[in-house]
């Protein structure tokens, strides 16, 4: 009795707790923190963390509050048909991996609507946080360039690219930065103090160079994307001169990153001979862009013989292996691809029925959408994201799935659906 009595005292008078530092915003913070980490050193950091995230988020919830989230429901009722495709996937532990991977869609978007006010304070520490992470990331995939520099060098001539983190999933890394400069310009405004801005700007110059450096396709098409819509948006707000800047900038530094830096001028001679042997009839897969458009051919062969309910989501490996052998047996065993689009994705597992409510529960975000200038960086981060899933099958991977809805839900927090759900606001 002596040590609960002891115990009581503590925390009645602790001014650690009373000050609330525990609290579900900072273990939001941290749980922020911890997923972003994951995210570039390990899948089971990064699953921890989500987990921990969604329990502090919707813990002391009313079940009878999450129905207010359509865009949870929607996501829902589209993995409810993966689901059911188990019944008619012969390879149950495909099925099991294709399922596992999206099981964070199940409560990551509901815990986003719940997540914890997040002061302005709050919001600039961790954006200088992340970014700092982010830099670590850059600043190890650049130690290999200046370790063997004429070994990448000269991989950048075959489509070889430097090592990233993201257990070298250079695609995902590359968009994680460019979604991350996105929101850095986004909340710029609010940082109150030059020293966050002197550093928060530093870390953007980095990452931006090292785009260019690694010259992954899809991190240096949204940077670009984004930098266009930005020149046209600021043009609107009558800030013209701005605007024009920008956009007469791009091709200047397009052309300075072709003369100075090696990697993005060997990946751009590539991706031209990548082209010239499409135009000339190969269909060897042995190019990227061209692997992706007979992927397409045979998933649009697939999903017309199976329309209504598909190949099953464990089977949709197995289906496009033998969609090779009668289009295109000359492709080696290793590039047999999935189809890289996700809705091709859906439709060919569980048929066009699920792709529909899919093409429904990515169109839905843009209903939350006002004429402001939030309202244009949410749609600019929803144009990025909705790129990479016409191009690459970016929730058939972990990181992938942790992409696509933290920087979504991280940029449209203060959305009307979201806000309503959660009654949060932010900064």
């Amino acid at each position: 009795m002596t040590v609960l009595r002891a115990i009581r005292i503590f925390v009645s008078k602790s001014t650690f707790l009373n000050n609330k530092i525990i609290n579900k915003s900072n273990i939001a913070f941290i749980c922020i923190l911890g997923m972003m980490t994951g995210f570039l050193v390990n899948n089971v950091t990064l699953s921890i963390s989500m987990i921990l995230f969604c329990i502090n988020a919707l813990w002391g919830i009313n079940p009878r509050m999450w129905f207010r989230n359509k865009w949870w429901l929607l996501g829902l009722l589209w993995m409810a048909f993966i689901a059911v495709s188990y019944f008619w996937s012969e390879d149950k532990g495909h099925w099991e991996r294709s399922f596992q991977v999206k099981m964070p869609l199940l409560l990551f978007p509901l815990a986003c609507g719940f997540m914890p006010v997040f002061s302005a304070r709050q919001l600039q520490r961790i954006t200088v946080l992340i970014g700092l992470i982010l830099t670590i990331g850059v600043l190890y995939s650049l130690s290999f360039l200046l370790i063997d520099y004429d070994k990448y060098i000269s991989a950048y001539k075959f489509s070889g690219l430097l090592p990233t983190p993201c257990v070298g999933d250079h695609v995902r890394f590359s968009m994680s930065l460019a979604l991350f400069i996105v929101w850095c310009i986004y909340i710029w405004p609010w940082f109150e103090t030059a020293l966050f801005k002197r550093v928060t700007a530093v870390i953007m110059a980095v990452l931006a160079v090292y785009l260019h450096i690694l010259a992954a396709k899809s991190g240096l098409v949204a940077l670009y994307l984004f930098l266009s819509a930005w020149s046209i948006y600021l043009a609107f707000v009558k800030k013209k001169l701005v605007g024009l800047i920008i956009i007469f900038s791009i091709p200047v530094i397009i052309f300075l990153a072709i003369r100075f830096i090696p990697t993005f001028g060997e990946r751009k001679d590539y991706i031209y001979y990548a082209w010239t042997m499409l135009k000339e009839g190969d269909r060897s897969g042995k190019y990227g862009d061209i692997g992706r458009l007979m992927s397409y051919k045979i998933a649009f062969q697939r999903i017309s013989e199976h329309p209504w309910i598909g190949v099953g989501a464990g089977d949709m490996l197995n289906e496009m292996k033998r969609g090779y052998d009668q289009y295109y047996p000359q492709v080696d065993e290793k590039a047999r691809l999935l189809p890289h689009n996700q809705f091709l994705i859906i439709g060919l597992g569980c048929g066009i029925p699920a792709m529909l409510v899919f093409i429904a529960w990515v169109l839905y975000p843009l209903t939350w959408l006002r004429r402001n200038r939030k309202g244009f960086f949410f749609f600019v981060v929803w144009l990025l994201l909705l790129t990479q899933l016409l191009i690459e099958p970016v929730l058939e991977v972990q990181f992938g799935v942790f992409l696509y809805m933290f920087f979504l839900l991280w940029q449209g927090q203060e959305m009307p659906e979201l806000q309503n759900t959660g009654n949060n606001k932010a900064a």
